[in-house]
């Protein structure tokens, strides 16, 4: 494959007087101005086709999911229906503007209240709202109307409480809402160990921030516990929805005791995501909260649907306009068509898939918390390491076969983690797969380990240093040879 960059191939194309005599383009030049000015700055100036094609061999380098095998663990990467796409790019709706009058908005916005009505009935909460423009945001969001909460109450709360398998964003978020953190550690059942829970809760306990299932994929057994431990003390349950995928159609938030829950849609309800976006965090509160919701809300008098920033005591506006509206109408296309039932089937063929891979795959790769998972499984590769290739050398060689490497080294509690996540949408032909590639990669640590320590070998870009990469990151083009 051509991996020249457009740059280069801009002085191929000039070297071989692809663009004509030197004479014609200073004639150009002299009646157009701009094309000395674009020649001074060395802008790429190649035919139509060589463009089309460079920046389409760059595509096919990417891996997607349209493409590979895409099991990221506690990121639910899965396949977007395409009519998902088209009913987001209906001219009805890629037409509209949100200064517009709401008489002109009326589909939009009884999408909206409609998506927010399936999204109660799914989690059992009270009333949404869509405007999060992320799950890191619903969690600010929802953290946001807990600090409120409690500080109208007048009572003193000071910490929140995370496990120490949470993710990363949890006591982050807490933190910049003001709170102090407080980690409970996990049993060795990789659970909450509730002992430890009981001995951090007190008076000052401001709310706990639990994913259930938890980031080792594993159902918190006792969360009617957990609720009442935190209840007890005045506290709210704050449930990270990154991990939903499980439960869709079987169990609800509210029935385990929460208070507030953030929903990624662009995770469980398949509307794209990575790079930043676009994403939705929409977040739901239970009675305790309904008035504490950013505004507006859309609400319904009769058959109109109107904004509604009648909340007394709303946090405000956490988002420009109403949220990111295309993903929201990706989300209920996803509902509509799955039904109640095909909820449920989501769950069902998420939990199978992630057991069959830990069951196939245990004899090889060590699983710290041999049980029933749930959407997801963790392994561990402490023996591969010591045979010489370690979690993160394992996944670099996936990408030789063909497949996106999984999340490694996360949670943090497990060492040369490895958390494997093949969601609902795949077929058993592609598990297989991975199954025997995950086999094959073990034998070679065995035969010739700088194999696998050396992946990958048929990208452009084998192993550059990551973290150097991200702390200093070069993005300045350089001329060839300079």
């Amino acid at each position: 494959m051509d991996r020249k960059l457009i740059f280069e191939k801009q002085s191929l194309c000039k070297a071989s007087n692809y663009f004509g005599p030197d004479a014609a383009l200073q004639d150009v030049a002299a009646v157009l101005p701009a094309a000395v000015l674009r020649e001074e700055l060395n802008l790429p100036s190649v035919g139509e086709f060589d463009a089309v094609r460079h920046y389409s061999n760059l595509a096919n380098l990417s891996f997607s999911v349209d493409k590979n095998f895409y099991p990221l663990g506690s990121c639910t990467m899965k396949y977007n229906p395409k009519i998902n796409e088209d009913m987001a790019a209906l001219e009805g709706f890629i037409g509209l503007h949100p200064y517009q009058n709401e008489a002109d908005l009326q589909g939009a916005m009884e999408l909206m209240f409609n998506l927010q009505e399936l999204l109660c009935k799914i989690t059992g909460m009270s009333r949404f709202t869509l405007q999060p423009a992320s799950g890191a945001h619903g969690e600010f969001t929802g953290m946001l109307m807990v600090k409120k909460y409690h500080d109208l109450s007048g009572k003193k709360k000071t910490k929140v409480i995370v496990p120490d398998s949470a993710h990363g964003t949890n006591p982050a978020t807490a933190a910049m809402c003001g709170y102090r953190i407080v980690v409970v550690p996990s049993g060795a059942d990789g659970l909450v160990d509730i002992d430890k829970l009981r001995q951090a809760v007190d008076s000052e306990t401001a709310a706990i921030m639990l994913t259930n299932p938890n980031t080792l994929g594993l159902f918190e057994e006792r969360i009617l516990e957990i609720a009442n431990i935190v209840h007890a003390a005045g506290g709210l349950l704050y449930y990270d929805g990154a991990n939903f995928n499980a439960l869709l159609g079987v169990t609800t938030p509210a029935a385990m005791g929460f208070d507030v829950v953030h929903l990624n849609l662009h995770k469980t309800f398949a509307t794209p995501h990575g790079c930043g976006g676009p994403g939705a965090g929409a977040v739901g509160v239970g009675k305790a909260l309904y008035d504490f919701l950013p505004v507006p809300a859309v609400n319904k008098a009769g058959s109109r649907y109107y904004f509604d920033n009648n909340l007394n005591n709303t946090i405000g506006k956490m988002r420009a306009f109403y949220g990111n509206f295309g993903v929201l109408v990706r989300a209920y296309t996803y509902l509509s068509r799955l039904g109640r039932e095909g909820c449920l089937r989501v769950s069902q063929n998420a939990v199978l898939n992630a057991n069959y891979i830990k069951e196939k795959l245990k004899s090889v790769y060590e699983v710290p918390f041999d049980k029933i998972c749930m959407h997801e499984t963790v392994f561990s590769c402490v023996k591969q390491k010591e045979r010489g290739a370690c979690a993160m050398d394992i996944a670099k060689c996936l990408i030789d076969h063909g497949i996106h490497p999984p999340t490694v080294y996360f949670p943090l509690i497990v060492k040369e983690a490895m958390m494997v996540e093949p969601t609902e949408t795949e077929s058993k032909e592609t598990l297989d797969n991975f199954i025997a590639v995950m086999q094959t990669i073990d034998k070679l640590i065995d035969t010739d380990p700088e194999e696998v320590h050396n992946a990958p070998r048929t990208t452009p870009i084998s192993r550059p240093d990551e973290v150097l990469a991200a702390r200093s990151p070069d993005i300045r083009w350089k001329k060839s040879g300079v």
